[in-house]
């Protein structure tokens, strides 16, 4: 029998994403970028790889998660120069432009993947705790969310939605918890901000939520998403996975006090990988940039 070639993996990128500016001395810095792209463009998964930039998304799929109106008053912000959003969250003179990129790579990233080339959307700013009508938690417009819907628009019937980030994505599940077509599970330390995403949190029957506490040893972590990822998708078989893909689960990172490492993200990719669902993932948080990388190659290269 003659092997399948390798199959490639798409990254979707832009430069603009590097000027969103979220303060001196803050942890969601332009770093984390520079150093997930470096060591994927110069590692062994590199053949393998095709680096594409980011379209803007389009103002039709930012609406069907933000209104108008929040979308708007955004964009004069950035336009008089930025401010505060919240007590972390700012923008800067480039972060319209950044966030119209970060969600429109999450959408290529969904439209890659359904085209059957698996995709990664190394994004800045974060989106999974940006509520409908408020920025919070570094994060502005939900690009995960932003996918999903847009997904849902083309036709499908099915999207899930699984959140490894060690923090609730509490603006994602507050959008979809009423919408039976998208199913969240999330994985995440207890208690830590934003302080949501208790185990009774069951939206429409499609949130499935794993608080855990800190400090466990990594493989309690790696069962118990497995396990609810497996419970989501049992009788329930998804059109797309979308993976919001933070990496501050990892022992060390100065946030929280979860113990994965770097091959944790690859046994998880590799074990959802026969559910036959496209995967795309869409960076969230992580604040080491060098172990942030790691984890982002361990992680496609399992698909």
């Amino acid at each position: 029998m003659i092997p399948s070639p390798p199959r490639t993996i798409r990254v979707f990128h832009h430069p603009a994403t590097l000027g969103h500016d979220a303060g001196p001395g803050h942890p969601e810095s332009p770093a984390r970028i520079t150093a997930i792209l470096d060591t994927l463009a110069k590692g062994p998964l590199a053949p393998r790889l095709e680096f594409l930039e980011a379209p803007a998304v389009e103002r039709e799929a930012l609406e069907r998660v933000h209104p108008a109106g929040y979308l708007d008053a955004l964009e004069r912000l950035v336009a008089r120069g930025g401010g505060r959003l919240d007590a972390d969250t700012s923008v800067a003179p480039g972060s319209w432009e950044a966030a119209l990129r970060a969600a429109g790579a999450a959408v290529a990233a969904a439209e890659s993947a359904l085209g059957g080339m698996p995709a990664f959307a190394v994004v800045r700013p974060p989106g999974h705790h940006a509520l409908a009508t408020q920025a919070m938690g570094f994060c502005v417009v939900n690009n995960v969310a932003v996918a999903a819907h847009a997904a849902l628009a083309r036709g499908l019937e099915r999207v899930l939605i699984v959140d490894w980030d060690v923090h609730h994505g509490n603006g994602t599940q507050a959008i979809v918890e009423r919408e039976p077509r998208i199913r969240y599970v999330s994985l995440h330390q207890w208690p830590l901000y934003p302080g949501t995403g208790r185990a009774e949190e069951h939206g429409v029957g499609n949130v499935f939520n794993v608080p855990r506490p800190p400090g466990r040893p990594r493989a309690e972590y790696v069962e118990a998403l497995d396990d609810a990822v497996r419970r989501a998708t049992d009788g329930w078989l998804p059109d797309l996975m979308l993976i919001s893909a933070g990496f501050d689960a990892m022992a060390g990172d100065p946030l929280a006090g979860f113990t994965l490492e770097p091959d944790d993200y690859a046994e998880w990719v590799t074990r959802w990988r026969p559910i036959g669902a496209p995967i795309a993932s869409v960076l969230e948080g992580g604040y080491v940039p060098s172990r942030i990388a790691a984890a982002a190659a361990a992680h496609l290269s399992a698909l």
